[in-house]
C-alpha cells in the first residue's frame, strides 16, 4: 500500500498516515486536461478558487496544482521532476461538488483528483530552509471573517495594493509573495475568508544596485514598507526564520493526466 499524506493547515506541514478504508472523497463531476497552446505573450493563470462547489484551476502547472490541494503556500516546498513547474506543462481544472461543501473538503476531492489523474506517488522530507514566517502581531488580526460566499469580483492585487473582500491566508501568502519576492509560510492558524485591505508605498527602483549610486532624498519612498504596513494595518507581521521544514517530494507523476 502506498503511504498518503494529509497536509496540516498550519505552518504547511505534511504528516504521514495511512489510506482510510472507506472510499476517498472525490467530486460528482471533474475535468482535467492539458493547457491549450498560448496565444500571444500574455497567459492567464488561475492558481485555484473554490466557489459554490466549483473548483476551477487555469493555465497551472501540476506544482500550482499540488499547492492548492495541499495549501502549499510556496514552490519551495514541493520538490519532483522539473516539468512540474515547468510554466510551459499547464493544465486546466474545472470540478464540481455540492454548492455547500466547504473549502478543506474541496481541498481533499481535488487530491483525489490529482491522485487518480497524474497516478502519483510522493513522500515527505525535511529540508533546512530561510523564510519568512508570517504570524499574527500583538494585538490581534485588523481585518474581519467573512462568509465563504461573499462577492469577490473586486479584488485587487497590484504594486502597492492589496484589497480582497473574500481571501484566504494561503492566497494572500501567494500575492504577498510576489510583491516581495520572499519565500512565506503560514503561522496564523487562520483558516477561514477574510475581507483585507492593505496599501504600502513600493520600494524606490533606481538604488545602487542598479545606478551605481545611493538613492536621494527624492526617491525615498514617503509612505510604509509592505512590511510595516502589514503590521499596522493588517496586524501581521514576517519573521525571518531558518528551520527544517517538511516538503512533499514527488517520486512519479505522469506528464499526459488519464482522461476525462
Amino acid at each position: 500500500m502506498v503511504p498518503r499524506f494529509v497536509l496540516a493547515l498550519g505552518g504547511a506541514l505534511l504528516a504521514t498516515g495511512l489510506a482510510p478504508a472507506q472510499p476517498r472523497p472525490a467530486f460528482d463531476v471533474a475535468s482535467l486536461k492539458p493547457g491549450l497552446p498560448i496565444q500571444g505573450d500574455r497567459i492567464n493563470i488561475n492558481l485555484g478558487t473554490a466557489r459554490h462547489g466549483v473548483v476551477t484551476l487555469g493555465n497551472a502547472s501540476l506544482a500550482d496544482c499540488l499547492r492548492f490541494a495541499y495549501n502549499i503556500t510556496n514552490n519551495e516546498q514541493i520538490d519532483g521532476p522539473d516539468w512540474m513547474k515547468d510554466k510551459s506543462v499547464r493544465f486546466d481544472i474545472q470540478a464540481k461538488a455540492p454548492p455547500d461543501t466547504p473549502l478543506p473538503r474541496l481541498r481533499e476531492m481535488l487530491q483525489t483528483l490529482l491522485d487518480e489523474r497524474f497516478k502519483l506517488q510522493f513522500h515527505t522530507a525535511q529540508k533546512n530552509m530561510e523564510y519568512m514566517a508570517l504570524v499574527v502581531a500583538k494585538g490581534g488580526p485588523k481585518f474581519s471573517e467573512v462568509p465563504e460566499d461573499t462577492e469577490a469580483a473586486g479584488n485587487i492585487f497590484s504594486i502597492g495594493k492589496i484589497v480582497s473582500n473574500r481571501i484566504t491566508m494561503a492566497t494572500l501568502i501567494t500575492v504577498l509573495s510576489r510583491f516581495t519576492g520572499e519565500t512565506i509560510v503560514d503561522f496564523t492558524n487562520l483558516k477561514s475568508w477574510y475581507s483585507v485591505s492593505l496599501e504600502w508605498t513600493p520600494e524606490p527602483r533606481r538604488d545602487a544596485a542598479t545606478t551605481g549610486r545611493p538613492p536621494e532624498a527624492a526617491d525615498l519612498p514617503l509612505g510604509p514598507s509592505i512590511y510595516s504596513a502589514m503590521q499596522s494595518q493588517l496586524g501581521l507581521k514576517l519573521e525571518r526564520r531558518k528551520t527544517p521544514l517538511d516538503v512533499m517530494v514527488v517520486d512519479y507523476a505522469e506528464r499526459v493526466p488519464l482522461g476525462n
